[in-house]
Parts: structure tokens; sequence; C-alpha cells
């Protein structure tokens, strides 16, 4: 199944620094391209990937030094502790979401197609976005938009989707559309749509949430020397990356202890983030808002 081409593929490799029996993990199988580059620098190391999209099976690896775990990448830590694997050499993330996701006309990520309003990455559980667009009250569906799609306006757009679905369910994608076409700017419509559809998807999959406990289990399970790679699509997820690595937390002030020495888990390896060079944005549309952070265990 063609899920997408890899973005920040040699960079990212390179970027692990990869030796021939270290343990990896790939967060973010999809479609395998970053797993399958991995496992040809592997000679008696291992590969273990994790990917909650019932999808992404299709693309499995048969080589004995890979598995592949169907389960969100929040479980991790627990999943590596269960099975008595640790510590480990490199963890790598490519975030938000697949081409194929995008190109699923059934899965209702794109503005393009007038599908059910679901976005879960796992289809087997969960609130769909239909569920939030017409269960969420109106302070929640503001801080939605306003948070994670960085949009102003939002009690307006919250207002509307509940005067809306008084009347009749939103359902689907053309009906969310035209519920907030008035408030829809003509020129930037596609970016405005877009921004909406990334807040209920982040909302959907509490993909921020994840990304934190990523974050913070990456440090719990990598041994010293070990590299983080996290590709990202959005300010929101690469503010996070950039803050934990370089700050020790979440929070705008530095983790200290009680002496007031920094207490950071990372150290960059990168200041500034990798982002894809006009060629490949070209051959990957995908690639044109990634951006790519490297650091190493402490």
């Amino acid at each position: 199944m063609k899920y997408h081409d890899p973005v920040l593929l040699d960079q990212a490799i390179e970027g692990l620094n990869i030796t021939a029996d270290g343990t990896y993990v790939d967060v973010t199988f999809g479609g395998g391209g970053h797993s399958k580059e991995i496992l040809k620098r592997l000679k008696t190391g291992r590969l273990i990937a994790f990917d909650k999209d019932a999808d992404a099976v299709e693309n499995s690896i048969t080589q004995d030094q890979f598995q592949l775990v169907t389960q969100d990448f929040k479980e991790m830590g627990n999943w590596l502790e269960e099975n008595d694997i640790g510590p480990i050499d490199g963890v790598l993330a490519d975030l938000g979401i697949s081409s194929h996701q995008i190109d699923s006309p059934d899965r209702g990520f794109s503005i393009r197609y007038n599908s059910d309003l679901d976005m879960r990455m796992d289809t087997r559980e969960g609130l769909s976005a239909m569920d939030v667009i017409n269960g969420f009250p109106e302070n929640e569906l503001a801080r939605i938009f306003a948070e994670y799609g960085e949009l102003r306006g939002s009690y307006k757009m919250a207002r509307l989707i509940i005067a809306a679905r008084k009347i009749n369910k939103i359902e689907k994608v053309d009906d969310l559309k035209s519920t907030i076409k008035s408030i829809t700017p003509k020129a930037g419509e596609n970016k405005f749509l877009a921004k909406v559809f990334q807040a209920l998807r982040i909302a959907v999959n509490d993909e921020l949430s994840a990304l934190r406990q990523l974050l913070q289990t990456s440090g719990e399970v990598m041994k010293s020397g070990a590299r983080l790679v996290i590709i990202s699509y959005h300010s929101l997820e690469d503010r996070l990356v950039k803050r934990y690595v370089e700050r020790g937390g979440f929070d705008s002030e530095m983790v200290k202890d009680i002496y007031g020495n920094p207490q950071l888990i990372f150290k960059s390896i990168n200041k500034k983030p990798i982002m894809a060079d006009a060629e490949e944005v070209a051959r990957n549309r995908r690639a044109r808002s990634a951006k790519m952070r490297i650091a190493e265990k402490i």
C-alpha cells in the first residue's frame, strides 16, 4: 500500500547516527519508508515500530530484526518494559498525517472529499470529529479552534456550529464547510479550512498530549548518547519539541534543581530545525512544512 514518500529521509537516518548492533524505535511506521532505511544499516541490531492505524499493517516488513506493534506510540514505554527491551539507541517520529490518510476519501481528513467527519488515526476506538462537532460545548469547541488551529474568531465559529447542529446533525465534511461558510475568507479559503481540520484532528487524536508523553518517555528509555529525531509539521508540535530539548520541560522556564542547576535530558544537535530543500518539496508536497529536530540524550 502506498502511504507516502518518507520526508527528510537521508537527514533523519544521518541524525539517528545508527550503529549496526543498536536497538531503534520508529514510533510512526506508516508506509515503512524510514524503517526500511534503518534496517539497511543494522546487522545484529533490531528495530521496533509502532502504528495504531490498521492500514499500516499491510506495509509490515518480514525481517527477523523487525517488529511492528499495532499500538499508539504512547504505549512505547510500557511495551518496552513489558518485553524487557532497552535501553534504546535511537527514537524516530514522523508526526502528523500521512498522504495515504489524506487521500483516503472515507477517513474524513481532507477538505476535498465529502466523507463522514471521522479523522481518527485509529478507527477502532475513540471519539470521531463528528462526535466532537455535535457533542462538545461552545467553550470547548472555541478552545480547540483557537489553541489547535490558531484561528481568530473561534467563538463565532463555535456559535455557528452550535446553532446549526440544533437543526440538523453535522455529519459530513460539506456540512461543516457550509456551517462556517459565512466566516470563511474567500481569499485563502483552503488555508483557513485546513486549520479548522487540523484543530479537529489534533483534538480527536489527542496529538499534543501524545507528543508530550513521547518526549518524556524517550528520555526514560534511551541510553546516554542515543539520538532522538522528530519531524513535525506545524508550530504547535515544533514548539513542544524545541522547549523540551532546550529547557527540560514544556513551560517557558528552564527546569532547574533546588540549587538552580539546569536539569536537561537532551542536548540539541541542530539549533535550527532542518527543512526540506526545493528539490524534495517539488517531489513531495508533504515535505514543504516539515521541520526536523535532532537531540542527543545527555
